[in-house]
């Protein structure tokens, strides 16, 4: 969440940054938090005076008590404990002023970066880089044209599947529900080379290997900003309040919930591959077939906790990493600058990746890699303690998928089709043993 520090000295900022996001309200929202925050303060301010004065009564009443009058001392301590009913009610007031305070900075999101475009949806992104061709700085998703074009036809991914038997969708039906797939025979062998593959590129990278937890509590949740924000899309536990998670990010940016760090050990770079579960309530039509988009899904991701001069720098990195996968993988891909209106809820500054379908002639996003500023760090209390000054400050967190398997499956069964079969791009060759799919 934003710090009340940000909101309080930099206020007209923060509201310019939630109408870039497109939230709904945004003064109404900020007016409302330094009204809370305003209470509070004087409320402490009364309570500190009247401790102030208590003290102070403390002392006259000893000297009172020693000079034997009593009756003045005995009046003095009764407005002593009236002052102690008072400052109890002043505490009250504190606290409930705190609960909602932080009730409301919960539901106000992050506001992105300058650099950030201005947006209101998808159309409005920027399209930055491309292998399809050089992008000028005018180029948006509402006005691209660069589509690889093939001649010859192609199948979509689902039908490819069940030509080959390589992944049974109505199986998953009947064994668990719509968007539970079954891989079977080369495609499975195809999800675990992939799995290799991307965590083998992540440690080339420096990134360290974890495996978490796939369910994780609610205060995990709230630390990285899936509640209460995202509660509808996520499996709930209900007897136990327990959350399968939607990605790697949540367990593993949680290892540093409540950590103070030492600058000398940041930036931490981690990666994790996982099982991740999202509802995806209210999906449906054309671009939820085959693989598109699933309930449950395997993915690797890559996060990084760094201090804040740093971290955009850390940023750019992943973003090099990412695309050295796709370009590895020998796919058509774009990345997308997301404008304010297309961002997430807790990301200051988010770009996407897109690799082309064929079948589908469409651009199915494979990773996200976000910078999140000291959005979750505040909620997650992630400190780093600084070597000059020995003070603690928050860090800042990012992550990114590298990558999503599903779509990057659907782009290599479509794009890579043959009359003889389907060929194995030839950096997953040594991790599936074979080079084509017949």
């Amino acid at each position: 969440m934003l710090t009340l520090k940000l909101i309080t000295e930099e206020t007209d900022r923060v509201i310019r940054g939630l109408e870039k996001k497109h939230f709904k309200g945004a003064k109404e929202a900020i007016d409302e938090v330094l009204a809370v925050d305003k209470r509070r303060r004087e409320a402490q301010q009364k309570l500190d005076a009247n401790l102030s004065e208590a003290k102070k009564m403390a002392a006259q009443i000893g000297g009172l008590m020693k000079e034997g009058k009593k009756a003045e001392a005995e009046a003095i301590k009764e407005s002593v404990s009236k002052m102690k009913e008072s400052n109890k009610q002043l505490e009250d007031t504190m606290n409930e002023a705190q609960e909602e305070m932080t009730r409301l900075l919960c539901q106000i999101p992050n506001i992105p970066y300058d650099e950030v475009p201005e947006g209101a949806t998808a159309e409005d992104n920027h399209v930055v880089k491309s292998n399809q061709k050089e992008c000028d700085g005018t180029d948006t998703v509402g006005n691209w044209t660069a589509n690889p074009e093939v001649p010859t036809a192609k199948l979509p991914h689902w039908e490819l599947a069940k030509k080959y038997n390589l992944i049974d969708f109505d199986l998953g039906v009947k064994i668990t529900g719509a968007g539970f797939p079954v891989y079977i025979g080369k495609g499975a062998r195809l999800q675990r080379a992939l799995i290799n593959f991307f965590l083998d590129e992540a440690r080339k990278s420096g990134y360290t290997e974890i495996m978490p937890p796939t369910v994780v509590n609610a205060a995990s949740g709230y630390g990285t900003g899936q509640l209460p924000d995202k509660e509808g899309q996520m499996y709930h536990c209900e007897v136990d309040d327990f959350y399968l998670i939607p990605t790697a990010e949540v367990p593993v940016t949680n290892i540093y919930r409540d950590v103070i760090l030492d600058e000398k050990d940041l930036p931490i770079k981690n990666c994790a591959y996982t099982e991740c579960f999202r509802r995806e309530a209210g999906s449906y039509g054309k671009d939820v077939r085959g693989l598109n988009r699933l309930h449950e899904f395997s993915k690797i991701e890559i996060v990084r906790i760094d201090k804040p001069e740093h971290s955009k720098e850390s940023h750019k990195e992943m973003l090099e990493h990412v695309e050295g996968l796709l370009k590895k993988l020998e796919l058509p891909y774009r990345i997308l600058l997301l404008c304010g209106g297309d961002q997430s809820f807790t990301s200051a500054i988010c770009y996407d990746f897109e690799v082309y379908s064929e079948a589908q002639k469409r651009w199915l996003e494979v990773s996200s890699v976000s910078n999140f500023d000291t959005y979750q760090a505040n909620r997650l209390k992630c400190r780093y303690r600084r070597t000059d000054t020995k003070k603690t400050e928050l860090c800042h967190t990012l992550n990114g998928s590298a990558l999503a398997l599903p779509r990057i499956v659907a782009a290599i069964l479509e794009n890579n089709q043959t009359e003889n079969g389907i060929k194995i791009p030839a950096a997953l060759v040594p991790y599936t043993g074979f080079e084509i799919i017949d």
